[in-house]
């Protein structure tokens, strides 16, 4: 159905429709005439999806510093769910870098069967690097995770969480081969030059 048809089935403004499908919350594509057309599937306000098994949303922040950014990510994915009609079992936020491929609050919603769907805002939120091992590896078992934002965030990212991602990675590999007490000053020195290099491009 063309977008102006889904904005009216579901007595919104069709600007609310076009920002929902500008953030990729609409599945949908544009015509060569420009007519945003809308999948028909996609949930309407009087039929909203409903999941098998219950729904965990799951917000992620690196530092302790951004707990306000963390409870907002959770906000935002307490509304989709409401507006979805989804059974919410549990609400999870975590501390910790999305390149940690050892996080216990994450790896305990992957491991319970009881949860069909892993609600996220955005792709990184749930890992830097593998989402769509993640998300092959939960379809093979009848689960699902859906991105409530679709859009590119790289720009959107905070920049202190991506400096703090890239250090942890420098950081290792300086460990590695320098050793864990001589790399600190080395990862030092390059912590500062990418955080100048970020001042830069503002």
């Amino acid at each position: 159905m063309k977008l102006s048809e889904y904005a009216q089935r579901n007595n919104i403004q069709y600007l609310a429709a076009y920002k929902m499908w500008q953030k990729g919350l609409l599945e949908g594509h544009r015509l060569p005439t420009g007519t945003i057309v809308i999948h028909d599937s996609m949930p309407t306000a009087d039929a909203p999806v409903q999941t098998s098994r219950g729904v965990a949303l799951y917000a992620r922040v690196s530092g302790n510093d951004q707990k306000d950014d963390a409870q907002r990510q959770l906000q935002r994915l307490r509304d989709y769910a409401a507006a979805r009609g989804y059974t919410v079992l549990t609400e999870v936020v975590e501390i910790a870098s999305g390149l940690n491929d050892q996080r216990p609050k994450l790896a305990r919603l992957l491991g319970d069967k009881q949860i069909g769907t892993l609600l996220v805002e955005h792709k990184d939120r749930l890992t830097r690097f593998g989402f769509h091992y993640i998300e092959k590896l939960l379809a093979n078992q009848g689960r699902t995770v859906e991105v409530i934002n679709q859009s590119d965030t790289a720009a959107e990212d905070s920049r202190d969480e991506l400096v703090d991602d890239f250090v942890a990675v420098i950081t290792s590999m300086a460990a590695r081969i320098y050793g864990r007490r001589s790399s600190k000053q080395r990862v030092r020195a390059i912590r500062e030059a990418v955080e100048q290099a970020y001042g830069q491009g503002d």
